[in-house]
């Protein structure tokens, strides 16, 4: 099956290859989401041969004077007009029980593609001659795309054991792309879970976030959980599932309601640290919850989740600065507006929040209306029609204290010198004007 690839720099590179006797390959995610109809300006090249001196000696043609070299991966990148060109060699890889840095031997197109993490990811286009735009599938990665299949080209068990970060990858490919994962790969994931603890937690919280920066992170988020990845990555969002009875009287499942907090808020932003306030907004409930006459309750949860933010943060190696500060200032207030709505308020108490809030209180009044998730219509539309309220509320008296406050630019005394005035009502009437 031949596949074409109009962009020119895919001529020019075949073009450089066959003068020069290289064999070169378009391989990866670009060939991926190529055949999804989303291409990106980032192309992994393969090179059967030396591809650190392939990428040097086609900058040169190019004349690309800058060329990034990582000696430690066997890769090489430059720009070129609006692409991200890398290349690398066609290698072989074995690993050691105990690290997931393999040992690398020089190999062949096919040898690169059996190393790739999944098949829809090992999908190759030839550059060269003899097979020009040749699609070069060996592990049947079309059929998982058109499948919407995450599978992997050897025994998975092989595959996630040798490096467990691709537990963490399929996961966040199933997620981005709303795939499902082979049933083997999934019970490969759940038998090596544990294996995830010799990868860098750096590692792991850069899949995390890109997890949650998908159109819907619960999907990933659940996946975690069932394969028992989040127990072991992320222990108090895990303890967040679960419901208990007590004389008949359960509690909703926190975890399921924070998935579906989460999916809510990220139809309305890309921001990913409100994306994390949404995840960790009931994470202090499991510490504070509390079955008293008859009910249950979760007291200053919301203070003690944000109390515990800065170890979640510093273990999972998150940014300890103003985005920190962020999320925890969204959990702790998250509560707030809810009292405001569930009594009568007061200019005041609508103040203290506007205060408390400051900057961030469009992003809270998003949190809190994103966590209502009941499933019953006209409870939900009650709720919204509160916070719609509330924000009328908010929006009367930042008005009213604005003007308020304001100073006008020029008082009566200066108006009765301009004008050559007396003392009078006129004067009180142009100031009013000019407020």
């Amino acid at each position: 099956m031949k596949i074409e690839l109009e962009e020119e720099i895919f001529g020019i590179i075949a073009e450089f290859a066959a003068k020069n006797n290289y064999e070169v390959y378009v391989i990866g995610g670009y060939v991926r989401d190529l055949l999804l109809k989303t291409p990106s300006k980032d192309i992994d090249f393969v090179i059967v041969g030396d591809g650190v001196e392939f990428a040097k000696e086609l900058a040169k043609e190019l004349n690309r004077k800058q060329v990034s070299i990582f000696k430690n991966f066997g890769t090489a990148m430059f720009k070129y007009k609006d692409w991200e060109l890398e290349f690398v060699g066609a290698r072989k890889e074995s690993y050691s029980r105990y690290s997931r840095k393999p040992k690398v031997t020089v190999g062949t197109v096919e040898d690169d593609q059996k190393r790739r993490d999944f098949t829809i990811n090992a999908l190759a286009i030839s550059l060269n001659k003899s097979n020009l735009y040749e699609l070069i599938d060996p592990f049947n990665g079309l059929d998982d795309l058109k499948n919407k299949i995450i599978r992997t080209p050897l025994l998975p068990d092989i595959t996630f054991s040798d490096d467990p970060l691709r537990m963490l990858r399929g996961i966040r490919f199933a997620t981005r792309l709303n795939f499902e994962i082979h049933k083997e790969a999934f019970d490969a994931i759940k038998k090596n879970k544990e294996r995830i603890k010799i990868v860098s937690q750096e590692r792991i919280s850069d899949e995390l976030n890109k997890i949650l920066s998908t159109a819907k992170p619960s999907k990933g988020l659940k996946l975690l959980y069932d394969t028992g990845l989040l127990e072991i990555i992320f222990p108090e969002l895990s303890a967040l599932a679960g419901i208990e009875t007590i004389n008949g009287i359960k509690h909703k499942d926190i975890f399921l309601h924070t998935l579906k907090v989460v999916d809510t808020i990220s139809q309305k932003t890309d921001n990913l640290w409100l994306r994390w306030a949404a995840l960790l907004h009931d994470i202090g409930k499991p510490a504070t919850k509390k079955f008293i006459d008859n009910n249950w309750t979760f007291r200053a949860h919301q203070t003690v989740g944000a109390k515990m933010i800065p170890s979640i943060f510093r273990r999972m190696r998150l940014p300890m600065n103003e985005k920190m500060k962020y999320v925890i200032k969204l959990v702790e207030l998250h509560h707030r507006p809810i009292s405001l709505v569930n009594e009568p308020v007061t200019d005041s108490a609508i103040r203290r929040l506007i205060f408390d809030a400051g900057e961030q209180l469009e992003d809270l009044m998003m949190l809190v209306e994103s966590d209502i998730t009941t499933q019953f219509y006209d409870k939900k539309q009650k709720f919204l029609q509160n916070f719609s309220d509330l924000r009328k509320k908010i929006k009367y008296v930042a008005e009213n204290d604005f003007i308020r406050n304001w100073q006008p630019p020029i008082d009566g005394n200066e108006i009765m010198k301009i004008l050559n005035l007396p003392p009078s009502k006129i004067v009180g009437e142009l100031k009013n004007e000019i407020k």
